[in-house]
Formats: C-alpha cells, structure tokens, sequence
C-alpha cells in the first residue's frame, strides 16, 4: 500500500525572521523534566522486562506520572529537607502474561531511584516517596499487542521541524552547559533545576535564566550574590559568541532576587531543584520531543514520555518527524515542518498522512527526495522503538 505522502510549500516567515521570536527550556531538576524523565525510565524498565521474560514489548502507557512537591527549609550553609517530595505513579501496564506476574511496581520505584541517584546530587532516592496507582490497561488496547504490535493504539500526531534558529540552539545548548559536570564543578551552588527563557525582539535577545542555588554551598547572602554575579559572567561570556554578530544580548539570573529581603529574598534551596519545596510536576508539561518549547513553531501537545514505544503514534511520531525533518535538512538544505498523523487501529507505519512543510520553493528533484526519505523513515520505524528501548532516542 503507498504512502499518503505529501510535500507542500505554504506562506510563512522562518522562525528567526519574525519580529518577536520565544523560546524555553526546562533543564534537568525542573519537576517536569523530572517526570517526564522517570516517566521514560519506567516505560524503559518495563519494556526490558517483557522483552527479557516475555519476549516481547506488552502493552503500557505509564505517561500519567506527578511529581508532588515536598517541603524544605533551606539556610545560608546548610539548611534541611522536612517533607521529601513524592512520586506518584498512575498510568497503565501489563501486570501478567500467562500465569507469570510482572513487577510493576518494583520496576516504578526502582527506575525512578536509579534516574535520581544518577542526576540529581542532593536528592535523596531511599527518602523519596513513592506512590504507585498504576493499573492493567483495557482490553481493547491490550489485544493491539496480539497482532504484534504494528497498530496504532491512539489517534494523535508528531512534529518536528529543522532547523533550530540561532536563539533556539542557544536556550537549548545553554541549559545543558549549565548543568555539565564541568560547571557544577566550577559553580558547585549551581542546583540542577535550571530553566531558560529567551525572547528574542527583532535583533534585541534577552534572555532569563533560573537557577536553584544550593544552600550548603552558600554560606552567606553575600556569597550568594557575589557567586550570582559569577555565574551570570559566566554564562554571558558562554553565549556571546554562540549569537549572530548583530544581536544584543541581556542577560538576567534569578531575576525575582531581593537582597533586602534576606534569605527570603534569594532563590536558595536545599537540594538544587524546586521540588523540595511545593513545586510540583507533571509529564507532558514541559519540552516538546526536541527539549524545546517553541510557540513560534508547530507543535504537538502529545506527552513523548512514558508511553508506550512499541504502537504509541502519539510517542513513535514526535520522535519520527524530528529525525525526518533533520534528514531533509542535512542533505536538501530545506527549512522544514514535518507533521505525522495517526489513526488508532491502522499500521504504525502507515500513517493517515504525513506531511512536509516548507517556505521555500523546492526543486521536483528534491520534492522526490524528501518523499523518498519519509518512505524510508516510515519503513524503518522499528528503529524508534529500539532506540527508545535502549535509551538512544531523545525525549525531552
């Protein structure tokens, strides 16, 4: 069966030629990173299990994940957690096969401890709680996985889009130095919950950085401001060069600070993210599939994180339309849109259509190109899922 493959060119501004262009990320301890996160590790988790035990990926949706927010009192030196934060796992999975049980809950609660443990310092996973509410999914959705799982199990969509504006590239690749190892080392009051917002006004970029600084690193209000100050040369000296020559930049950290107000005046905490103190989170609240939140362009709502990677469109399509729209790019050279929709019921790598948007007029010889590469990445998209499994595919 052919492909419903179209290739059109629309009416438009690029992205980085409008007036006003917005940009965001949530970085690594933002609580919905976090669940977005530990979301995927349990679907990772599980989908390990079933193929080790089972043979095959059963079927879960374990997207509906919250990150309840704790209670801390933090202190210029110190300071100390009084109420950790809490996970709550709901979502569905698979719980038997035949007359073996499945661990799910034990898979929940060690996942997550694993992906603390492993990226955030000052959290700690043993004093963690957790909240498992996670049930079997229906039957209707169940039996997908008895036709080997190549039907979709969701009506929904993907999108992608290359390449990344100059302002883009900055917000992302700045939230990942700031949480490098490198400058945690340099700047060890430098928490994990970094967020960054960049409003870019014709040639004017300012850009909003929000950093939870850790109290034990800061022994004084005055060391507080005079690290800020630090890390806000730091940060500038970083992006300057990484703009077009004919920016402006501003930079600002921690933009609500007010020394008058002593330590309730500073963004200080205990553990470096803001979920130890009433900030709660929530999967699919946060980066879109390429770890952006980008109002300027086409965008899915979908949650990428913790579905299933096996017939989830609304999973396997996001992560899809990124790698198409970067193919296009790298080889034609074409600024582009990709948007996949999908059906519940019908074949994943069928999808109701898949479209390629671009600004540009393109030649016959690169509108057969990019149908070509669609087709390809359609035929292949059991890659998806293999790199979704082992932890390959990037989802936030």
């Amino acid at each position: 069966m052919a492909r419903n493959i179209v290739v059109e060119r629309v009416k438009g501004t690029r992205a980085e030629d409008q007036r006003v262009e917005v940009v965001e990320r949530k970085g690594l301890g933002h609580p919905d990173y976090m669940a977005d996160s530990i979301a995927e590790a349990f679907s990772r988790g599980l989908s390990r299990f079933y193929l080790d035990n089972f043979g095959r990926i059963l079927h879960h949706n374990v997207d509906k994940l919250e990150i309840i927010g704790g209670k801390a009192a933090p202190e210029f030196g110190g300071g100390h957690v009084m109420i950790p934060m809490s996970i709550m796992f709901s979502g569905r999975a698979t719980d038997k096969f035949g007359d073996r049980a499945v661990p799910v809950k034990e898979i929940a609660i060690d996942t997550a401890k694993g992906w603390l443990e492993k990226n955030i310092r000052y959290v700690d996973p043993e004093s963690t709680r957790y909240m498992f509410e996670t049930k079997p999914g229906a039957p209707s959705l169940q039996s997908l996985y008895e036709r080997y799982g190549i039907f979709s199990n969701d009506t929904s969509f993907g999108a992608g889009y290359a390449p990344l504006t100059p302002t883009e590239n900055l917000v992302l690749e700045m939230e990942k130095t700031m949480n490098s190892r490198a400058f945690k080392r340099k700047f060890p009051l430098s928490g994990e919950d970094v967020k960054v917002l960049a409003v870019r006004n014709r040639k004017k970029l300012e850009v909003t950085v929000a950093d939870a600084f850790i109290g034990r690193f800061t022994p004084s209000i005055d060391d507080y401001f005079d690290m800020k100050a630090k890390i806000l040369e730091d940060i500038t000296r970083w992006a300057e060069p990484r703009i077009p020559s004919e920016y402006s930049l501003l930079m600002s950290l921690n933009n609500l600070d007010n020394r008058g107000q002593g330590n309730d005046g500073c963004y200080l905490t205990v553990t470096g993210t803001s979920a130890e103190h009433g900030d709660d989170g929530s999967v699919g609240r946060g980066n879109r599939a390429n770890g952006l939140i980008t109002p300027n362009r086409t965008m899915s709502f979908e949650a990428v994180a913790g579905k299933n990677p096996v017939s989830h469109v609304g999973k396997l399509y996001n992560i899809l339309a990124e790698r198409i729209a970067q193919q296009i790019y790298d080889t034609e050279e074409v600024y582009n849109t990709v948007k996949i929709v999908g059906r519940i019921g019908e074949r994943i790598d069928l999808p109701q259509v898949a479209v390629v948007s671009t600004i540009d007029a393109i030649t016959p010889e690169a509108r057969r190109a990019i149908r070509a590469m669609v087709d390809e990445q359609l035929s292949n998209i059991e890659k998806v899922t293999m790199d979704l499994i082992e932890g390959k595919a990037k989802i936030c």
